[in-house]
């Protein structure tokens, strides 16, 4: 084998591995692998007709995201919906977003803003195609209002939170209308972002991520997980 084949073989195997995080990645969101359901290994292999190893990859980067679980003799299994996480994620969202969010308006340049820009332009099109990876284009637009203020750490950390808080975001605009709220509260969060009005940016995302928490306060049981199969948005 030649030096030049040696080097492609990571970025083959790499390929494999983002290609199916992908795939399992949005059967999780959509409910397709509901809550609770077993991930067979031997199944997804033959499946996908790939070896484990990068199958094992993506289940360690799907467990970092917060979608799955390792258990001990039991394997991986798709991670409960809980009020508890649905806390937790989002106060620390709480904590952390609005500011940056109002700092990153601050710093950001032409080109920062109209990416913003052109992130709620596609989530607005998504929602009006009920589109099923709405919360895909919400998490993006987010990040682009956080992005370029935000430090290394801090903008991991938010990805992070944003990853884990996807499942809950699309449970959330499950509601008819919902999705057409957000778009109204996004877009005077982005006009003020674009205005560098960092104090109304901070109010106005703080407003918004709270009336999201309140209202999955409601809809999840506050003792039992939810378990049921996610449905698209209508």
């Amino acid at each position: 084998m030649t030096l030049a084949a040696r080097k492609m073989q990571p970025l083959i195997v790499r390929s494999i591995t983002d290609q199916l995080y992908g795939v399992l990645r949005e059967q999780i969101l959509s409910g397709a692998l509901p809550a609770g359901q077993p991930i067979r290994q031997d199944t997804l292999a033959a499946e996908f007709n790939i070896s484990k190893i990068p199958l094992r990859e993506t289940l360690a980067r799907l467990e970092q995201d917060g979608l799955v679980k390792a258990q001990p003799k039991r394997g991986y299994t798709v991670c409960e919906l809980t009020s508890r996480e649905a806390e937790d994620v989002f106060k620390l969202r709480l904590r952390l977003e609005p500011s940056a969010a109002a700092e990153a308006a601050l710093l950001a340049t032409a080109a920062d803003q109209k990416t913003a820009q052109k992130a709620l332009k596609e989530l607005e099109t998504a929602a009006k195609q009920h589109r099923t990876d709405l919360s895909n284009f919400n998490r993006v637009f987010h990040l682009s209002l956080v992005r370029p203020g935000a430090g290394r750490l801090t903008l991991h950390v938010i990805e992070t939170l944003s990853v884990i808080a996807e499942r809950y975001v699309r449970f959330h605009l499950h509601p008819l209308g919902r999705d057409t709220r957000a778009n109204t509260e996004h877009r005077e969060i982005l006009a003020a972002w674009l205005e560098r009005d960092a104090l109304t940016v901070e109010t106005l995302l703080v407003e918004h991520l709270q009336d999201t928490l309140e209202d999955l306060r409601t809809e999840l049981d506050i003792k039992q997980p939810i378990k049921a199969t996610l449905q698209p948005e209508a």
